[in-house]
């Protein structure tokens, strides 16, 4: 009886031993699956400047300081399918191709006919109150451009943008119709104007997305720890909001946290009986974020900026379309390109060089694993940055690319040899002379006779 008790307790306890090994084995593989899926999700949203970490955004709290639960997911800086474009959506920029005498007009403003537009749209503008009802600046004949959109108004709920041609209005077609025919076209129909319009990359300038930076001091919400803290908060071009211990660690170290903008409530807050105070509410979560600034005008800032975030017009500039339509094809495939073979890219995160096969068209930068590689992993937008040889370590031949401002990143790559790289170099320095900022192309343009008319 004895042995068989002791035969029945060492069974039962190796079907336990089994069960808990079972338990064990499947809890791990579901653990594997989920770090599988979430590393191949994160590859979707990879990042070609800057670390070779593939990661995606988190829309919670990454390292928050107001409470105890941390979301481990990673992040990327960048949602535009591995490209690093924040100089670009920093300002307004126009194509001008190889048009770059000083003595030629901007092919972007020029009345040279060009006999395509890459996307052609409907807009349609509810009439509003007063001298401008719908809100935009028209200019020019043949074609007919669109020069202002004002902030708020009807013209820009729609969607029109600046840079825009005229190619319909309220159904009659107005490309061979001289400007003033046009503005009498729109003023004497319906209340709901009702254009076509066009856009090429060399006649749509960029709209800038929101940014804003700067110093606020923030309000601690753990039942620990209570009070203002002062941050270093960025509101990114993707309507995400980044903020950092200090200054000097953004683009160095991890946002202790990241909060989506879109589709959340914000507004001047006076309940905490303090001056300068504006609150925001995520639609995400049950979170209300308190920010206290230095003055009215800061708030004032701050709260315009948030407020194009938390409600943004989906529309992509004709030249991100390009782009993003390049990436699809093999490196071959993209015509006429100005350079093209093998980088190395500084991954300075790790202190690396990554190489790339590369592909350099109209101010893009494109990085492919291999010469036969489909996709493209990302690429960099080179609108603003300024190209030159740098010694950098051991490497005495460095192409240093340096945006216009230190809010954006630095690039390092470096070609076979001292000979490619001057190869590169040129054709760089080339290809970022295609883009001008908006400002100094109309200003350029500003010598021939002025038709306008505010609409």
């Amino acid at each position: 009886d004895l042995k068989s008790e002791m035969e029945k307790t060492r069974k039962l306890s190796l079907k336990k031993d089994t069960r808990a090994s079972d338990s064990s084995q499947e809890d791990a593989i579901d653990q594997w699956a989920r770090r599988r899926k979430q590393f191949k999700d994160s590859k979707k949203c990879s990042s070609a400047g800057g670390s070779s970490i593939n990661s995606t955004i988190t829309e919670g709290s990454i390292n928050s300081e107001d409470a105890r639960s941390v979301d481990l997911g990673l992040y990327s800086e960048n949602e535009d399918r591995g490209f690093y474009t924040e100089n670009f959506h920093s300002a307004s920029w126009v194509f001008r191709g190889d048009d770059v005498s000083p003595d030629n007009s901007p092919r972007c403003l020029s009345k040279r006919p060009r006999p395509v537009a890459i996307r052609e749209r409907t807009v349609k503008i509810a009439k509003g109150t007063g001298n401008y009802p719908w809100g935009f600046r028209i200019q020019f004949s043949k074609p007919i451009l669109v020069t202002e959109v004002d902030t708020n108004s009807a013209a820009e709920e729609a969607g029109l943008q600046v840079g825009d041609i005229l190619i319909a209005v309220n159904g009659t077609d107005v490309t061979s119709m001289p400007h003033s025919e046009a503005a009498n076209l729109a003023r004497k129909g319906p209340d709901i104007l009702t254009m076509i319009v066009g856009s090429d990359i060399s006649r749509y300038p960029n709209t800038p997305k929101p940014t804003c930076r700067g110093y606020l001091h923030k309000r601690t919400q753990s039942a620990i720890l209570k009070g203002w803290r002062k941050r270093w908060f960025v509101l990114k071009h993707n309507g995400y909001l980044h903020y950092y211990k200090h200054k000097k660690d953004e683009g160095k170290c991890r946002p202790l946290e990241v909060t989506k903008l879109e589709g959340a409530e914000i507004g001047v807050d006076t309940s905490l009986g303090k001056p300068f105070v504006f609150k925001c509410i995520p639609q995400a979560g049950n979170r209300i974020f308190y920010f206290c600034a230095t003055s009215n005008q800061e708030m004032k800032r701050w709260l315009e900026a948030m407020d194009k975030a938390v409600h943004p017009i989906h529309q992509n500039h004709v030249w991100v379309d390009v782009t993003l339509h390049n990436t699809t094809l093999p490196p071959l495939a993209i015509k006429n390109p100005e350079c093209l073979g093998l980088l190395h890219q500084l991954d300075r995160s790790k202190d690396v060089w990554i190489q790339h096969y590369c592909i350099l068209k109209d101010g893009c930068l494109y990085f492919y694993a291999t010469l036969r590689s489909t996709p493209a992993q990302g690429g960099l937008y080179l609108q603003g940055y300024a190209v030159s040889e740098q010694s950098l370590g051991s490497k005495r031949s460095v192409i240093e690319l340096k945006p216009p401002s230190e809010e954006f990143k630095t690039f390092y790559l470096c070609a076979e040899n001292v000979n490619e790289n001057k190869r590169w170099i040129t054709a760089l320095k080339a290809s970022i002379n295609k883009w001008l900022p908006l400002h100094q192309a109309i200003q350029d343009f500003m010598n021939r006779p002025l038709e306008e008319t505010r609409m």
